[in-house]
This record gives structure tokens, sequence and C-alpha cells, in this order.
């Protein structure tokens, strides 16, 4: 069903896929704020139902499409189906994954397959879909949801961090494929570091203590404004977190050190041993079924809601430009001085 918002004027259609909870919520409310019409796909209708209602408090126009990613023809319907009701897809975000928590002797290969379906594959049919439409118009924005992890591994994760391995290398190949075919669709990336969002309340895990994001922690939001930042001002690639720049430079500089490094505490600095709440596992089944989970996770206390690089990030025009500004005005200065002395 549509949900129609009071506003009449045209606006440009966002699709967010896994927009009913934690990173996808949040980017959802921020496209909204901005004045985007959001078709929300995701499995959970309570978190469906709340995603709309951000949408409506906008003023803009939602469609929540109960959708599994992992299922290209339910994803290529639910496209059609956004295009018949809401009007050209503009921009396309591919946040939806699943996760688990385990050595990977103790991970079976259901749970290999599903992780790799859902953040992997997801982001694929998510692509394809898009491509498929905005390809003949020459027009339009996708952003796929990348990982510190998409550079660097850490232990427990090692489904995901396959999967994010493998948005990194399906990106990348889409990016030459458009460059060669002159095409003006723009495909974009954007790297997290550990948020705090309710994936880990949710995640499947076999570990003895509750799940928590490594630290430094984030909050969801700045992943939001980096991907509406993303959708108005593409480019190849953008980091979110000092986390992330510090993992990406040191995997590239020091990998020995990091596989030492994660090694002794990468188990220990993914758990904690807070009485947090568990709401059974979403890897097979939505937790959003029944009660909405919103975008915040339980670790507010210890989350980061401001991020110097994701700021240096956004700015880098004006910083250069400042910054070649006073460079001239040195050179400037320097040659009258020189002048001045001779």
């Amino acid at each position: 069903m549509t949900s129609t918002a009071n506003s009449t004027e045209s606006s440009e259609v966002a699709v967010v896929t896994g927009g009913t909870a934690g990173v996808g919520r949040a980017i959802v409310r921020e496209l909204a704020a901005r004045g985007y019409d959001v078709a929300i796909l995701a499995r959970g209708r309570a978190g469906l139902d709340g995603a709309v209602g951000d949408v409506e408090n906008a003023g803009r126009r939602a469609l929540p499409i109960p959708t599994d990613v992992a299922e290209y023809d339910a994803v290529q319907q639910a496209a059609t189906q956004v295009e018949d009701m809401l009007g050209e897809i503009g921009v396309w975000i591919n946040v939806a994954f699943a996760g688990s928590l385990a050595f990977s002797w103790d991970t079976g290969m259901a749970e290999f397959r599903r992780v790799t379906e859902v953040s992997y594959y997801g982001q694929v049919h998510g692509t394809l879909a898009a491509l498929e439409r905005m390809r003949p118009r020459d027009r339009g924005v996708i952003v796929n949801i990348g990982s510190a992890m998409a550079y660097r591994s850490i232990p427990l994760q090692v489904a995901y961090c396959g999967a994010k391995h493998a948005v990194k290398g399906f990106t990348e190949s889409v990016l030459t494929e458009l460059v060669h075919d002159k095409s003006s669709v723009k495909l974009c990336m954007v790297q997290l570091p550990g948020l705090n969002t309710p994936q880990f309340n949710w995640n499947a895990s076999k570990m003895p203590r509750h799940p928590m994001p490594v630290p430094p922690i984030f909050q969801p939001e700045l992943a939001a404004k980096a991907v509406a930042f993303l959708a108005e001002h593409p480019r190849r690639n953008m980091w979110v977190g000092v986390a992330t720049a510090y993992t990406v430079l040191g995997e590239r500089l020091a990998p020995k050190v990091l596989d030492l490094f994660l090694g002794r505490t990468g188990v220990n600095s993914q758990q904690t041993s807070a009485d947090l709440p568990r709401w059974g596992e979403n890897l097979f089944h939505p937790q959003d079924e029944h009660a909405d989970r919103g975008a915040h996770g339980d670790f507010d206390d210890q989350a980061h809601s401001r991020d110097p690089v994701l700021w240096l990030s956004m700015h880098r025009r004006a910083i250069l430009t400042a910054m070649a500004a006073f460079t001239g005005t040195c050179s400037a200065l320097a040659a009258r001085y020189g002048r001045k002395r001779g």
C-alpha cells in the first residue's frame, strides 16, 4: 500500500533496502527530511510501518514493500512497483544485510549461505535492478554500503567479512563497465565502522556473551548523512569513522601487525558482559515483525555522534580551495618580500 503525504509537489524517489532498522532506518529518515519520497524494501511488518511513519512525518510519500533482497525476482518486482506507484527511481541505496557472530568452524553452511545471499547478493540484486532502469535514462545514483571489514577482516564475522569483500569487488567491476559505457549513472560506496544499531540484539550468535560493535562506536545517523551526501554529490568511495580510516590504512601498511592485534583483541572486543536484551535471531526470520526496533541499539552511552573523517570528506572541496588560496597568498607575500629585499 502506498502512503500519501500532504505535499503534492514532485520529489525525487529513493529506494532503501533494509530500511526498517539501524543504518537503513536512519537513511530513510535523512532522505525524507531532505525531500525524497522513499520506498522501503525489508521483511518486518512493524519495522516497515515505523519507517512509513518517519517518511510521512517529514511530509513525503512512502512505499513499504515486504521484500527479501536475497530473492532477485522479488527485488525486480519491487523496483517495478516503485516506479509504477512513486515514479522514476533517482537514488537506490543497498543497505540490507544479515550477520552472525561465531568462529568459522562453528558457522554452518546454511548460515554462510544466508549471510552471503543477503549481504552480498542482496546488493548485487539491488544494483542490477537499479541499473536496468537507470542506464536507459542515463541518470541515477546507486550507493552500496560497505564496511571497514571490506578491507580488513576480523574474527567471528567470517561470512560477513567475505560478503563485504565481495561487495567491494563487485562494485569496482561494475564501475569500470559504466566507465566503458560512458554512462552518467553514478555508482558509489561508503565504508562504515562499528555502529550502534539493533543488529547486536538479533544477529545470530554462538558466543557466550552479548554481541557488541567493535569500539570506537558511532551513531547510525553519521552513516545516513554520508549516504545522503553521496546521493547528491556522488563520488566513487567515502569513509565514515576514524576507525574506518585507521583500519583501511593499517591494512595497507602493516597487515601482519593487524593479524596479531585482531587475533589477540578481536574476539573479546565484540562481546560485552552487560545484561542486554536478545530478541531472537533475524538471519532467517525478521525480528521486527511485531515490534519496531528503530535505528539505535543499546550502546548510546558509548557511541559518537560526530566524526572528523566524515566532516573532512564532506567539506574536502572547500578545504582544498582554502588551502590553495592560502598557499597562493603565502607565495605572493614571499615574492613581494623577496623583491623588497632585492
